[in-house]
């Protein structure tokens, strides 16, 4: 068995591993030393935030079973992307190729922000009125299809290696997962930490109800996009504490706590041009 065919094989089980692994370490760390008091039923919160993992997980495989992983060989078998025409150190194209697919996770979200009709479902992530380990992984499943699709086209674009799709999916997941924890760190190792990393009090001040504050900081996983093109916010107004989580449209358990209003909130209300363009850029911005 090569290489390729080894990770095919085991992909799951190494995605689940450390799936479950880094959620453990997430969800002990926000019961030692949580961050702010969750304001809703964390039974109720997890049970249907989880509920809704799941189903996206049965309905992605259901639909694309190799997933970016199968369209990574099939890129290399066809001779597809920018790393199958170039020569270049297996490290470099494996690194690189990580650091470009964050950079287009980072412009897709921008787009789902920006887009109204994208907006719609990427507002089931944001509606989640408390910020823990489990809003990470809370999106709706049209939107996680949506994702997947637009992997496909920087996997064809880019050609990169096999375990580099394999790395890029395993940090995607523990950075998201880490980096909606509801956790406290030392301001210290916090300031430090940003400089390579999307921090959980970083990523916070985008789930705040507030727009200027919600349209900064869309980084999951590499904090450099934002900095570097003028979406960075170091901290909330009001102090993390005292910021209001969520989104003002939905504020009622049933859309933002339960699984079916969860699934229905694309299809509820008006959506006006997205408040992407409305941002104020104020003194506070850092």
């Amino acid at each position: 068995m090569n290489f390729n065919d080894f990770i095919m094989t085991n992909e799951i089980p190494i995605r689940l591993g450390f799936f479950f692994g880094i959620f453990a370490v997430m969800t002990i760390w926000e019961i030692v030393s949580p961050r702010r008091h969750l304001r809703t039923s964390k039974i109720i919160r997890w049970t249907n935030n989880l509920g809704l993992v799941f189903f996206n997980s049965f309905v992605l495989r259901l639909l694309f079973p190799a997933a970016a992983v199968g369209m990574a060989v099939f890129a290399s078998e066809q001779g597809w992307g920018l790393f199958n025409y170039m020569v270049a150190p297996f490290w470099v194209a494996v690194l690189a190729s990580v650091v470009i697919m964050d950079f287009f996770i980072w412009l897709q979200h921008v787009m789902v922000h920006a887009v109204p009709v994208f907006w719609r479902l990427h507002r089931v992530h944001h509606a989640d009125l408390d910020f823990d380990v489990t809003t990470g992984a809370r999106f709706h499943t049209l939107e996680i299809l949506l994702s997947m699709l637009i992997k496909f086209a920087v996997i064809i674009l880019l050609g990169p290696p096999l375990v580099a799709v394999v790395v890029f999916e395993v940090i995607l997941n523990a950075t998201a997962m880490f980096n909606h924890s509801n956790v406290r760190m030392p301001v210290g190792l916090d300031r430090l930490l940003r400089l390579i990393v999307v921090t959980p009090d970083m990523h916070r001040v985008h789930h705040s109800v507030e727009d200027d504050e919600t349209n900064s900081n869309f980084g999951f996983n590499l904090p450099w996009w934002d900095r570097l093109f003028g979406t960075y916010r170091a901290q909330p107004r009001v102090g993390h504490e005292a910021m209001t989580i969520g989104i003002h449209t939905f504020r009622e358990d049933k859309w933002c706590s339960w699984l079916p209003g969860m699934l229905a909130i694309p299809f509820v209300g008006k959506v006006q041009e997205y408040a992407i363009n409305r941002r104020q850029w104020g003194g506070d911005h850092e």
